[in-house]
């Protein structure tokens, strides 16, 4: 018998723990998941926090903006970026991450973990 696994939306954080235009990291379920405020496009997002070029967890302190019409974070360390929709490396490095469905009820966020 095959077992699912169950998908739930988890309360991460309040809005106002996020700073506008950058990220914060939050546990959910054992893992670190960095939530960013992306003020200037009226969207949250949450990705892993590990960034998978050289295993650190630092993508939460990374900066966000776009290339074109994609949003995007980069590493603090070594500016690989990554789209924070659909995770795909946009550096052309064979990296990608992972990214999680958000959104905010009564100023609080959820990810769906």
């Amino acid at each position: 018998m095959a077992t699912t696994n169950k998908v739930e939306w988890v309360k991460a954080c309040q809005v106002s723990e996020v700073p506008e235009d950058g990220g914060a990291c939050a546990l959910i379920k054992g893992e670190q998941i960095a939530i960013f405020n992306f003020k200037r496009r009226g969207q949250f997002f949450a990705t892993q926090n590990l960034c998978p070029h050289k295993k650190q967890m630092a993508l939460s302190r990374g900066m966000i903006g776009s290339a074109g019409d994609e949003p995007k974070v980069a590493c603090p360390f070594h500016k690989k970026t990554f789209s924070l929709e659909s995770g795909a490396c946009l550096s052309g490095d064979d990296y990608t991450i992972k990214t999680y469905p958000v959104k905010v009820v009564n100023e609080e966020i959820f990810v769906e973990a």
